[in-house]
């Protein structure tokens, strides 16, 4: 096998193979059964040259439709990122640090490590956080597995409202080992249905996660909930989604939470295509030594000058697999000083006023879709996402509206199949009056 970056000669090769005592390369895959191997060439076109390829992705990048309406949320939120947090990652010393396993060489990226740490723990009242989680999902599964081995307990309680593709995560991580995974429904405002969660919670239950918002927008009372999963013995668990919210919205730490999990690329990281993301994971001080992933702390030096430390770091890396706290996460440093720079340069009344416009705009469309005669599905207060009833498959809605230059949100069905033709709209601060006014002009006629 030939690799272009690979700058092993054939002369090489034939000098490590004769040292590990193989006669070919084949020889290093005697372990794998035959006939578990794959014989035929893969399914590749041929290669490309560098200009080839080049030229390639041009063509496939006029393809994406940039100009559109875009009222798509689900997860992942349209927001402006100013040109300076670009500029400022994109220095050579943040874009390019590994793992800073040596403080006496790392101080820089440990600094901007305990300063997201900070900030987030601010943002979200609580006591300790790590920056070490892929996406919001992982952070969440992970909260789901701390909570089962906390209280050695092997059920776990989820709304059937914390997005779905969180929750097949948690399904993936948990499963293997026996938990039970119980789903919670939602009541007709959107809301935890109590009666079935108060009646779940038990003896057996390790604890109860909650969409905060959860996937229809909808924000929920936190301390009731709270008060049902603690009065077994149970951790109360939030996922976040789209932590813009935090802005406005009371933080869960406050509101009883124990551990508290969001998806951080709303923070500044971008849509990307899909990724990288930012999960988010925070939780008391009494759970500190349990947390996955690692966590930077603040000390001195020997003359007493400040300094920076990883205080915690209990993945599978530094102690035995088995014993490790987690083997599914890892050093997020690029994303989260971007998340540092994007909140340092909101500050506390930045964000504020970012919710705020997040939330005024998507009440404006609420208002003036109910007067095209749109039907709001879930009655429960919003941020800035809510589910609209359309009288046909909002599926077909969407396609219909896609050719018009209109992207106009994320049609439930393909998660719930009872909301056939329900359609979840977000709207953030890039989203104008103009648009709006003739997304809720374009539905009328599909009401």
């Amino acid at each position: 096998m030939k690799m272009r970056y690979l700058p092993h000669t054939e002369s090489e090769i034939t000098e490590m193979l004769k040292v590990v005592g193989a006669k070919n390369v084949d020889d290093l895959f005697t372990s794998i059964p035959k006939d578990l191997r794959f014989k035929s060439p893969l399914n590749l076109p041929r290669s490309m040259s560098e200009m080839e390829l080049v030229s390639h992705l041009k063509e496939l990048s006029e393809k994406n439709n940039s100009s559109a309406s875009s009222f798509l949320g689900a997860g992942a939120y349209r927001h402006y990122v100013p040109a300076a947090v670009k500029a400022v990652v994109s220095r050579s010393e943040f874009v390019t640090p590994y793992t800073p396993y040596q403080p006496e060489i790392s101080q820089g990226t440990l600094q901007t490590i305990f300063e997201y740490q900070t900030m987030i723990c601010r943002i979200f009242e609580m006591d300790v956080t790590n920056a070490s989680h892929y996406d919001g999902s992982t952070s969440t599964a992970e909260a789901a597995l701390l909570a089962t081995k906390l209280t050695k307990r092997k059920k776990i309680l989820v709304a059937d409202t914390v997005h779905p593709e969180y929750r097949e995560v948690i399904t993936t991580l948990l499963r293997p080992s026996g938990t039970e995974i119980v789903l919670v429904p939602h009541t007709e405002s959107g809301t935890i249905d109590r009666e079935f969660l108060k009646a779940a919670c038990n003896k057996e239950a390790a604890g109860f996660i909650a969409g905060y918002p959860n996937f229809f927008g909808v924000v929920d009372s936190l301390p009731e909930l709270a008060d049902i999963a603690h009065s077994s013995g149970g951790l109360f668990i939030t996922s976040t989604p789209e932590p813009i919210s935090m802005g406005l919205i009371e933080a869960p730490g406050k509101l009883g939470a124990d551990i508290v999990c969001a998806e951080g690329q709303s923070f500044g990281c971008g849509l990307n295509f899909g990724g990288p993301y930012l999960g988010i994971f925070a939780a008391k001080d009494k759970y500190l030594r349990s947390m996955p992933g690692r966590i930077v702390g603040e000390t001195v030096d020997t003359d007493g000058k400040r300094g920076y430390v990883l205080t915690f770091a209990t993945r599978e890396q530094h102690i035995r697999r088995e014993k490790a706290t987690s083997n599914i996460c890892s050093n997020e440093a690029l994303c989260a000083t971007t998340a540092a720079v994007y909140l340092a340069m909101l500050g506390k009344e930045g964000l504020k006023k970012l919710a705020e416009l997040n939330f005024n705009k998507a009440e404006y469309a609420k208002s003036v879709m109910r007067g095209a005669s749109c039907v709001m599905r879930f009655s429960g207060p919003t941020f800035n996402e809510f589910v609209v009833t359309l009288k046909r498959p909002a599926e077909e809605a969407t396609h219909a509206l896609a050719k018009k230059n209109i992207f106009a949100g994320v049609p439930l069905s393909k998660w719930y199949p009872q909301y056939k033709n329900e359609l979840l709209v977000c709207v953030t601060e890039l989203n104008s009056k103009e648009e709006i006014d003739t997304l809720a002009k374009e539905l009328s006629p599909l009401l």
